[in-house]
């Protein structure tokens, strides 16, 4: 009976391990996992300042602003700002 005991409790530990795949990859993260917003009729540039805009002012894990585009990209500078005004309104 205590084999039977021992056993069931080896498999029922066994089952609990980790196996190493829950951490997140290494590097920058996949665009399919970056939020999507309705901005049809915008420019990429303006729709990319947008959503990292936004994300800055909701504090996501998606809200980095690209200082060296934002410098040097009036699209994406409009996007951003617009993004973020109309974000950290909404909190």
């Amino acid at each position: 009976m205590r084999l039977i005991a021992a056993v069931f409790l080896v498999m029922t530990f066994a089952g609990c391990t980790a196996t190493g795949q829950s951490e997140r990859p290494p590097g920058p993260m996949p665009a399919t996992t970056r939020p999507v917003y309705n901005l049809t009729g915008y420019s990429p540039a303006f729709k990319d300042g947008y959503i990292d805009g936004c994300e800055t002012a909701k504090k996501t894990r998606f809200g980095l602003k690209n200082t060296s585009r934002f410098s040097a990209d009036t699209q994406y500078r409009l996007g951003w700002n617009d993004g973020f005004s109309i974000c950290r309104g909404k909190q």
